[in-house]
């Protein structure tokens, strides 16, 4: 049986180790000792990494209540291991998974929104609300969760019975049996927990909620620890300060500069379709008075760098009303979309033109006999082409 030392001591960095056996781990080579203070992937937090001397540990896997798997690199050469935590993974992990506990708590006390579920991310971590709640909450919970933060209480580990863990008011029910790992911060939480903790509140640092969505009926709540939540304002800031350059404003006047820009571009891309449609006319006449003969068909092949599908579909329909036309318009620079047309006087079926186009070149889409369209089409536009080319002369 492997002996969890970070169950008593999640601040050691450094331990000693008797290799009791080498085994195999999903092709790699994995070693069961007589005790660890490596982490394995467990509720929601991630494995320690670290060492064992010159041997790398890659991942810890929990197999079971007796037994840990250390994956290796490559095998040691000695049975009396020195293993050496990632002290700045592993603390990482200990400011955001204690944060979680005091978020949690947070959410639980003042708003009864209680946690489903945790998971700790490597750039962030999440907890999932079993109800929804409102930015205004979010800040409320925030705000609690720091004061506890600030206050430095001690955060505790203790070990009880199932039943008398029962009885001591868990924030949430614990479904395992036996002797359980308690993680107590002072007057404000309790819950079992077999993970790594900082052993004062103080030692989180600071929690930050990032972001929030609708998950599941309830809130998927992103949140940041610590050092991940200075690494999280560094990049902020690096942000809004590009922004306000590029911009010409003070960051108080960047949304309101961005809802202008906003509404500019919406007037600009308005103006462009108008004159696309203006020009579909002139553009379409064009191309007809360029076809090619195909047998019965006048063909019409471009590609239209610029024009939106809609503005091709324009184009299209305008050439279709010449008799004995067929045409097909690709948009520029690929993922292309296409559209492919035929006038009312012609027997053949877009639809299936095209099915045949995307079984080649890839892509999708679909239509009506007279009008087809596509897109994500990444071939040469001179291949697709050429293709309708020569289905047209098969049907000639």
């Amino acid at each position: 049986m492997t002996e969890r030392l970070y169950y008593r001591d999640p601040y050691l960095r450094e331990f000693d180790a008797t290799l009791l056996d080498t085994v195999s781990y999903e092709g790699q080579t994995a070693l069961i000792l007589d005790r660890t203070a490596f982490y394995p992937s467990s509720g929601g937090q991630p494995h320690d990494v670290g060492s064992f001397h010159d041997v790398r540990v890659l991942e810890v896997v929990d197999v079971d209540e007796a037994k840990i798997l250390h994956v290796v690199d490559r095998a040691p050469s000695t049975t009396s291991l020195h293993g050496t935590i990632d002290w700045t993974r592993r603390f990482d992990h200990m400011q955001q998974h204690t944060g979680q506990h005091v978020l949690s708590a947070a959410f639980d006390r003042l708003l009864a929104a209680r946690t489903e579920s945790f998971h700790l991310g490597t750039e962030e971590s999440t907890i999932d609300l079993a109800r929804e709640v409102t930015p205004a909450e979010i800040v409320r919970a925030e705000q609690e969760a720091n004061r506890i933060v600030w206050e430095d209480r001690p955060v505790a580990i203790r070990f009880a019975s199932a039943d008398e863990a029962a009885s001591l008011g868990l924030r949430k029910e614990s479904k395992r049996e036996g002797t359980l790992r308690l993680i107590e911060v002072e007057g404000f939480d309790l819950s079992a927990c077999g993970g790594t903790h900082v052993a004062r509140t103080g030692g989180i640092g600071m929690i930050v909620v990032s972001g929030t969505e609708r998950f599941k009926g309830g809130s998927r709540v992103t949140f940041l620890c610590g050092g991940r939540a200075l690494q999280g304002f560094r990049a902020l800031r690096d942000v809004v300060a590009a922004s306000v350059r590029v911009m010409s404003v003070v960051p108080d006047e960047l949304p309101g500069a961005i809802e202008r820009l906003q509404g500019e571009g919406k007037e600009l891309r308005r103006q462009l379709k108008d004159v696309q449609l203006r020009l579909a006319v002139h553009e379409a006449d064009a191309l007809a008075d360029a076809a090619t003969l195909i047998g019965p068909f006048k063909f019409v092949g471009a590609t239209l760098p610029g024009w939106d599908v809609n503005a091709i579909k324009t184009i299209a329909s305008r050439v279709i009303e010449r008799p004995a036309h067929v045409v097909v318009l690709l948009s520029e620079p690929a993922p292309a979309s296409i559209v492919i047309a035929r006038s009312a006087d012609v027997a053949l079926d877009s639809g299936s033109i095209l099915k045949h186009v995307i079984a080649k070149h890839g892509g999708k889409g679909g239509g009506r006999a007279e009008l087809a369209q596509g897109g994500g089409i990444t071939a040469p536009a001179a291949d697709v082409l050429q293709s309708v080319r020569d289905t047209l002369g098969a049907s000639a």
